[in-house]
């Protein structure tokens, strides 16, 4: 398990890429934190050490700048701690990442109550499914 001993950060970045994600209620967290984890689960345990390295160094690395960690952060700064990390010079800082927004985007968008939310009704029938009520 990945997310556990960074669940804050991780909540807290989640937060940041998707603003929504601070409306979720415990059962909702739960959701988006298995479908994140059941995704991890066939990688290579480095690549998931790689990843909780990556959440430790976002809760850390602000307090070079605003002397607090990532989860201490206004918003606002939160906000531009994480477009700076999507603009890095070193290439790795910029695709973990990318990774990490990627699996925020999936974790939450994939629950079928965000699905609703927005609208998406997708159906293993393709389209012959919306044609039918």
């Amino acid at each position: 398990m990945v997310l556990p001993p960074v669940r804050d950060t991780f909540r807290a970045i989640a937060r940041t890429v998707v603003p929504e994600a601070g409306s979720l209620d415990a059962a909702g967290w739960a959701e988006l934190e298995r479908l994140v984890e059941k995704t991890l689960e066939p990688r290579e345990p480095a690549v998931r050490r790689q990843l909780s390295l990556l959440i430790r160094a976002i809760e850390l690395l602000p307090l070079l700048r605003w002397g607090r960690p990532f989860t201490r952060l206004a918003d606002s700064e939160r906000t531009r701690f994480l477009a700076a990390l999507e603009n890095a010079p070193p290439l790795l800082l910029r695709r973990g990442f990318w990774g990490v927004r990627t699996l925020i985007l999936f974790g939450y968008y994939a629950r079928p109550e965000a699905g609703a939310g927005i609208g998406y009704r997708a159906d293993a029938r393709g389209w012959e499914a919306r044609s039918r009520p």
